[in-house]
């Protein structure tokens, strides 16, 4: 009984000195709103077919706010189960989103589900000419680098840069490695532990969304995922190149350059399922066959992939491997990459 509801939850709101409106849409429910004269306000939403929805936003930078957000919906918890005897199904209370605040706590997953992170601190915040860069701080994960929206690695994640090297089966001893991507140094600073003949990366200007003002702002912020590597372009066993990847795959292809492992850390594989129509398949696919190019007969080539949940998109990324110009083998493995919040 939609107006049983109503009335019985009608005092609560007036109690506090809210003004009511209340829109009824008979076969619908109704839907009443209150506001209260500093500006908060409830929006009281109620469905013939039992759900009841109630929301409340407010300006609260104190904890006495707090506490009075958390009274009402005491008292609207308690009168609900009152009304119905007990009789009810369901209740659940959403934690309160926080928003405008100098702090950005919320960033998606990769398959679309919103994350709340623990972030206390912005610690970087520039805009370079291809995007947006972040680095915030948070308790759980260290320092977390975000590029245009999309959580790249944080501290916390050297699982993730563990994996895209081959989990520790591989020998990198005296071998020759070529990393596209891999802006946060993270990579580097693992593989030249392993006395590797020489390591060569290539830092693009704009196909792998990496750029200079990335490099400085990990070498400052990111120290423990990527060491002392990135404060020198060039050190006994590597080199860092700030171009554009594929001319420099194009030229080592033509010099007959070739590499032991490559490591492509550059772009997720796309969720788009029109791998013909989107331009991030083409570039993929591109990289993928320049590579080939390069890598020597029994060579290793290492990428990651995206969110377990995302099988379609891995699928497709599959099937671009029947593609390539030359046969390959491949295999996968899964890995949790605690700033994710996700299987990867």
């Amino acid at each position: 009984d939609c107006n049983a509801v109503l009335k019985a939850l009608q005092p609560i709101f007036q109690e506090q000195g809210m003004t009511e409106t209340v829109h009824n849409w008979e076969d619908h429910g109704y839907l009443a709103t209150y506001i209260k004269k500093n500006g908060s306000f409830a929006n009281l939403r109620i469905h013939p077919h039992g759900l009841v929805l109630v929301d409340l936003q407010s300006y609260n930078d104190h904890t006495k706010g707090r506490e009075e957000v958390d009274q009402l919906l005491n008292k609207v918890e308690e009168r609900m189960k009152e009304l119905f005897h007990g009789n009810i199904k369901r209740v659940k209370r959403l934690p309160a989103i926080l928003r405008g605040g100098v702090i950005d706590r919320y960033w998606p997953t990769a398959d679309g589900r919103l994350v709340e992170y623990d972030i206390d601190e912005v610690v970087y915040d520039e805009d370079s000419p291809f995007q947006n860069i972040k680095i915030l701080h948070s308790k759980q994960f260290g320092n977390i680098l975000i590029l245009s929206g999309d959580v790249n690695l944080a501290e916390s994640d050297l699982a993730y840069t563990q994996a895209i090297m081959g989990s520790g089966k591989e020998d990198y001893t005296g071998k020759e490695v070529l990393i596209l991507g891999g802006g946060d140094g993270g990579i580097l600073y693992e593989i030249v532990k392993l006395k590797p003949k020489m390591v060569t990366m290539v830092e693009i200007s704009f196909a792998s969304n990496i750029d200079q003002m990335v490099i400085d702002g990990c070498k400052k912020y990111m120290r423990k995922t990527c060491g002392d590597v990135l404060d020198n372009l060039e050190g006994e066993c590597y080199q860092v190149l700030i171009e554009d990847c594929i001319p420099v795959l194009k030229r080592y292809a033509k010099e007959g350059r070739m590499f032991d492992y490559v490591i492509n850390d550059l772009t997720a594989v796309p969720i788009s399922t029109s791998p013909e129509e989107d331009s991030t398949w083409e570039f993929l696919r591109l990289i993928l066959d320049l590579s080939m190019k390069v890598l020597k007969q029994d060579g290793k080539y290492f990428t990651q992939g995206n969110c377990i949940n995302l099988t379609d998109a891995l699928t497709l990324y599959e099937e671009q491997l029947s593609r390539l110009y030359c046969p390959v083998e491949f295999s996968k493995e899964t890995v949790c990459v605690p700033s994710y919040m996700e299987l990867y």
